[in-house]
């Protein structure tokens, strides 16, 4: 006798579902069924992919004139080959310890101080109970980072002059005898950069902590409570390991970012007097590429820039997955 497909519902497994479209027992669907069935989700992660290729694959192609001497009457075939004569320049170049040194400084505070201040902040955030001052706070932090660098500099320049908003105020508190020109101070160009970029970004790097504390379930934080945990307990005990993985991640891509130094910010605030303390690989790489039209040697540099983020960015992923069990790959 022919088996008949059983079609009564079964209380104790919930609705019933007709086998024809069950995922779990059944065949899977082909691939270009789930395509079609998602046409337009995977339409709009298809004009990503081709972003992606065309911006940031086909250009790869440009780094090989670091191996030539290019320039802009040849094309890159027409360049002659001049092997790794770039490279040994860059490490022969007196400026470049103190290029890293600038680098590696502003980009490491910023990775200690930096880092950390958003989760701190995400988690502050969340403890406020009033929705209206909630989101006035939200609104003022996320505000500077719709601003560009280029209005954020002349904002800047304005109050660190010597007769702006910062001067005036330290000398009306007698906390120092005479202006002071900060953007002409090397000593002080570090603190301006680190202090504004963190101003700049705070409220918006805290976003997706926000995101991912809000799928926390309340259920921990119940039993938090009825164990007698307070708010510190809660957000110590119960946030930051719930919130551990994003943590993780973010981490990762911090430290393989470590040799970027936010070029906008740099080249606005930058100037003769404080180059000392500005000269950074990002606009090293700027000034021989492109005002001194040494394209190949520029190339190098971005060559090895790149080498040592993907290093950077395998070792962290590495560590993040034997401490964390969390890893992008």
């Amino acid at each position: 006798m022919e088996n008949k497909r059983n079609t009564k519902p079964n209380p104790a497994m919930g609705p019933f579902i007709p086998a024809s479209i069950e995922t779990g027992s059944g065949r899977k669907k082909p691939l270009w069924r789930k395509f079609v069935a998602q046409r337009h989700l995977q339409t709009m992660a298809l004009l990503g992919v081709v972003w992606m290729i065309i911006f940031n694959y086909i250009p790869i192609y440009g780094l090989i004139i670091s191996f030539k001497e290019y320039n802009i009457v040849k094309s890159i075939a027409e360049a002659p080959w001049v092997g790794l004569e770039h490279f040994r320049e860059l490490f022969a170049d007196e400026d470049l310890p103190n290029v890293i040194r600038n680098t590696l400084g502003i980009s490491l505070i910023k990775l200690f101080i930096g880092f950390p201040l958003p989760i701190l902040f995400a988690l502050f955030l969340n403890e406020v109970r009033s929705i209206r001052y909630k989101k006035a706070i939200q609104t003022i932090s996320y505000l500077p980072h719709f601003l560009s660098w280029v209005v954020l500099g002349g904002i800047l320049a304005t109050w660190l002059a010597d007769v702006g908003i910062i001067n005036n105020i330290l000398l009306a508190l007698n906390l120092i005898d005479k202006p002071i020109t900060y953007l002409a101070e090397p000593s002080y160009f570090w603190t301006i950069i680190i202090t504004s970029d963190i101003w700049k970004e705070l409220g918006w790097s805290a976003i997706i902590y926000l995101a991912a504390i809000a799928g926390v379930s309340p259920e921990m934080y119940e039993a938090a409570t009825i164990d007698g945990a307070g708010r510190f307990q809660k957000m110590w005990f119960v946030t930051l390991p719930s919130i551990r993985a994003t943590i993780s991640i973010l981490f990762v891509l911090a430290v393989s970012g470590v040799l970027n130094s936010n070029f906008d910010q740099i080249l606005v605030l930058r100037n003769s007097l404080n180059d000392s303390a500005s000269n950074v690989i990002d606009y090293y790489i700027y000034q021989t590429g492109i005002v001194s039209n040494r394209f190949s040697y520029s190339a190098a540099v971005t060559l090895v820039k790149a080498v040592i983020a993907l290093i950077l960015l395998l070792i962290a992923n590495q560590v993040s997955k034997k401490i964390n069990d969390t890893s992008l790959f």
